[in-house]
């Protein structure tokens, strides 16, 4: 009896201890699966965020690529260009002194020419190094191959088209400016200028810049539009100094505007003219010109005055400029006083 119990209590001790075992087994593959699990949820959290990077790198580059073609896209505005170009106007108002210029030239300065006159003057003699574009649809159909990089001078007869061209080109993106008085009144009034002059035709290159499609269209119209001009007293957007006096004597219903300073209005203007002062900040006085009517503009030599004609014709004035403008020493015989015709005060 004593020894059944005995086996009893012993195979109780063995099953407790079997039991034991297993629990401690449980535990060990629980605790592995829980490990594992928490390996699982981390691998799988940093897929996840990877998964989300991308996606959201993938937006990004997607949002851009919309904007990059909505940019191009969107039209450009000639009129918001335009007023651009006289609000920020600078300090050298888009020109450049006959002196400087040679100056530049003499020194071989890293910069693009342009020669605006006649491809028969060009071709007898022009600053060294220029392109030649004449005045007119040649321009318009060059427009592409004047560099957006450099800084560009034009020049034509006296200042005046070269002035209408150098608004037109600010509008395509080309830093141009305009040589004062230009070929004839100043370049060939500098001492020295013959060591600038050369008769070799210089050819556009073939890069092409980017220029609007709109600006492409607005400038081939106007350039075009010479032709419509061309047998009319308005030829070249310009207007004589004697068929203005006829203007005025007749009392003919156009719109007169001096550019020049007030101070200098005041002091003595052709009779009938409004002034709206030559100057950054003149754009905002355009809505106040008509544009039922003729409008004749009118500076110191002219120059100024085609820079604002060839963007109130832009803004779709008929708009022209007074050969030579009120007139001064350094352009005579050209302009209104030059040719001893009266002012008003």
């Amino acid at each position: 009896m004593k020894k059944l119990n005995k086996l009893i209590v012993l195979l109780l001790l063995v099953v407790m201890v079997l039991s034991v075992a297993g629990c401690g087994s449980k535990d060990k593959d629980s605790t592995s699966s829980m490990d594992l699990g928490n390996n699982t949820e981390s691998t799988t959290s940093k897929d996840s965020t990877d998964d989300e990077k991308d996606d959201t790198s993938k937006d990004s580059e997607s949002d851009a690529a919309k904007d990059e073609e909505k940019d191009s896209n969107e039209a450009f505005s000639i009129e918001e260009g335009v007023n651009a170009y006289f609000a920020n106007m600078p300090e050298h108002i888009y020109k450049i002194s006959q002196k400087e210029f040679i100056d530049k030239v003499k020194a071989d300065d890293d910069m693009v020419i342009v020669d605006i006159r006649t491809a028969e003057d060009y071709k007898k003699g022009h600053v060294k190094g220029a392109y030649n574009a004449p005045w007119g649809p040649a321009i318009a159909e060059n427009i592409t191959k004047i560099s957006q990089d450099k800084d560009v001078f034009i020049y034509c007869y006296s200042g005046q088209t070269a002035g209408q061209a150098v608004m037109t080109l600010n509008l395509a993106g080309i830093n141009a400016r305009s040589v004062n008085l230009g070929f004839n009144f100043g370049i060939s009034k500098v001492e020295g200028y013959e060591d600038v002059i050369e008769e070799t035709v210089n050819e556009f290159g073939d890069e092409n810049y980017d220029v609007p499609e709109e600006v492409k269209t607005a400038l081939t119209e106007y350039y075009n539009g010479l032709a419509e001009v061309k047998d009319t007293k308005f030829k070249n957007y310009k207007v004589s100094e004697e068929d203005l006096k006829d203007m005025v004597d007749n009392k003919e219903d156009f719109c007169l505007l001096s550019i020049r300073g007030e101070k200098d209005y005041n002091e003595g203007h052709i009779d009938g003219a409004k002034n709206i002062p030559w100057g950054a900040g003149m754009e905002k006085q355009f809505s106040t010109l008509p544009k039922d009517q003729k409008i004749v503009v009118y500076c110191y030599t002219g120059q100024t005055a085609g820079q604002t004609v060839a963007g109130l014709r832009l803004l779709g004035y008929d708009a022209c400029s007074l050969n030579g403008g009120l007139g001064m020493e350094a352009n005579a015989p050209l302009g209104w006083i030059n040719n001893e015709f009266e002012v008003v005060k």
